[in-house]
């Protein structure tokens, strides 16, 4: 594999480290990238940024064997084509990450001290030092929605203006943020408390419009929101509404396309930028070098190590990585979003033992909004002890006649120390969970919407559950309960056609006071 394009503006290191060993490379930023792939249809190995490879990118290179992203983020990747054609996609994680993190103050001090007005109104001749009194980074509560690389830098950076620091990451455990000097918070009390809030965490369905009005409508009078990660984690319109009633300051850096225009939030951001977070020379030079260092060892070595979308052993039946996901899913709900995951222990029964790596990736992904599903085993655990959780695959034998299943045990701690146990199988080729806890023969499949109630037994709660679900409209499709091994206690599942809306799960609550209540909604 000698020949290499790298269709964008990369800094020439990547270019200089592979000709020097002997490759040939097409560096053009200028030439579009269909026309550069009709020049070179022998490309092997692709360098990328921002640039879009499509369905039709990788189909018109027969020869493609990897793509590299040079940066963290590859949602411009046809990650899912690019494996069903055999080729590799790496990315280059942590490369950019302190440019987004100093980006984060940048965009503070630019409005808290109304740089832009201040620079804008000067040049116009003006003198308006009365109207342009700002505001102070010391002593304020930053919160950091996310706290993977980037978000971890960002506390960091923190230090030194001397702010309190608050951090929400369902998967970190407390004792990985208390060194970075974080007070581990729910969502909700991180929105109430801080006075500016940085969003780390990537667009997914989980977090598609989590910023909301709920959220919002929480924040301090004056408040301010830092976006420098996905535009789609934010509801915009209910951004716009909620910062008419109180005066909150919004940042932004990036948008729905990178691309010239108009964009939706000019509205609404007291400062904007043309998604410049990772656009320094030290994060490009860095982006680009490791690249190069990857692709070298890569093809020379075999190392797959930041391989993004790796498959799993033609052996394994790809349903029982979806089972993995599904089962972690089910126990993460169970605890509740905001405890934060400091255990994971995990067994595989049957067939199952032989391939128990490679259920650690989707468990991974249903754990922690950073990960995604096709990554490596290695770097899930890479991923899971960085967040400070201890992970265990024990060791398993057929005694217990449980067939090709799995067993995942999930524990978080704080003053209360919480756990789950949850066990799923394939059961008439349907995903399923046979266990939660005590609950045995639950049969639970995994699709649809699912209201999950667990409860002190007693009459009157069915009757309950279900109202609440005419009286919204819902209709029930399958209604599951039954008693734990001490009849103490009872756990109900209703299916249903609609995913129940979050006030009416917490009117539910406030009227049956469950030990557990959570909802799942599955494709």
């Amino acid at each position: 594999m000698k020949n290499v394009l790298i269709p964008t503006k990369l800094n020439p290191v990547a270019k200089d480290i592979l000709e020097s060993k002997g490759y040939s490379v097409i560096q053009d930023s200028d030439t579009p990238l269909a026309e550069l792939i009709a020049q070179h249809p022998d490309t092997e190995a692709l360098i990328v940024r921002s640039d879009k490879v499509t369905e039709e990118v990788i189909d018109a290179l027969p020869k493609l064997a990897v793509v590299i992203r040079a940066g963290a983020g590859y949602n411009t990747i046809d990650t899912r084509h690019a494996r069903r054609k055999g080729v590799d996609v790496m990315n280059t994680p942590g490369a950019n990450s302190n440019g987004v993190a100093e980006e984060v103050f940048a965009l503070a001090l630019a409005a808290y001290r109304r740089v832009v007005a201040g620079d804008t109104t000067l040049r116009q001749g003006l003198w308006e030092k009365k109207k342009l009194m700002g505001r102070e980074l010391a002593g304020k509560t930053l919160g950091i929605v996310g706290l993977g690389n980037i978000g971890q830098l960002v506390a960091k950076r923190s230090q030194g203006f001397g702010m309190d620091l608050l951090g929400y990451d369902p998967i970190i455990s407390r004792e990985k943020a208390a060194d970075a000097g974080v007070k581990l918070v729910s969502l909700a009390q991180l929105f109430a408390e801080a006075d500016i809030v940085s969003l780390h965490v990537p667009e997914n369905d989980e977090t598609r419009g989590m910023v909301n009005r709920t959220l919002l409508g929480t924040m301090k009078e004056g408040a301010m929101v830092i976006n420098c990660a996905r535009a789609g984690i934010i509801n915009e319109d209910d951004l716009r509404a909620v910062r008419e009633e109180k005066g909150l300051l919004f940042c932004n850096d990036v948008y729905a396309a990178d691309e010239a225009g108009e964009k939706s939030v000019a509205d609404i951001a007291d400062v904007m930028l043309p998604h410049l977070g990772a656009n320094t020379e030290e994060a490009n030079f860095n982006a680009a070098k490791r690249a190069a260092e990857q692709l070298l060892e890569y093809t020379e070595q075999g190392v797959t190590k930041y391989v993004v979308n790796k498959g799993v052993p033609d052996q394994l039946d790809e349903r029982y990585q979806r089972l993995a996901y599904y089962i972690a899913t089910v126990a993460r709900r169970y605890l509740g979003d905001g405890n934060p995951v400091e255990q994971l222990k995990c067994s595989f029964y049957g067939e199952l033992r032989d391939y128990a790596k490679w259920f650690l990736p989707p468990m991974c992904a249903a754990l922690s909004r950073d990960f995604d599903a096709h990554q490596d085993p290695e770097e899930a655990e890479a991923h899971l002890e960085a967040r400070g959780i201890e992970v265990e695959i024990r060791t398993t034998d057929d005694a217990k006649a449980y067939g090709s299943s799995m067993t995942v045990d999930l524990a978080c701690g704080g003053e209360d120390i919480r756990r789950v146990s949850v066990r799923g199988t394939l059961a008439e080729n349907n995903l399923v969970v046979s266990r939660i806890n005590d609950f045995d023969k639950l049969y639970l499949e995994a699709k649809g919407n699912s209201l999950v109630v667990v409860y002190k037994d007693r009459p009157g709660v069915l009757v309950q559950l279900t109202g609440a679900c005419a009286d919204l409209g819902i209709n029930i499709e399958e209604i599951r309960s039954l008693r734990d091994s001490s009849e103490a206690n009872s756990i109900a599942i209703l299916r249903t056609n609609l995913p129940l809306p979050t006030e009416a799960v917490a009117k539910i609550a406030q009227a049956v006071q469950p030990q557990v209540i959570f909802t799942l909604s599955l494709t």
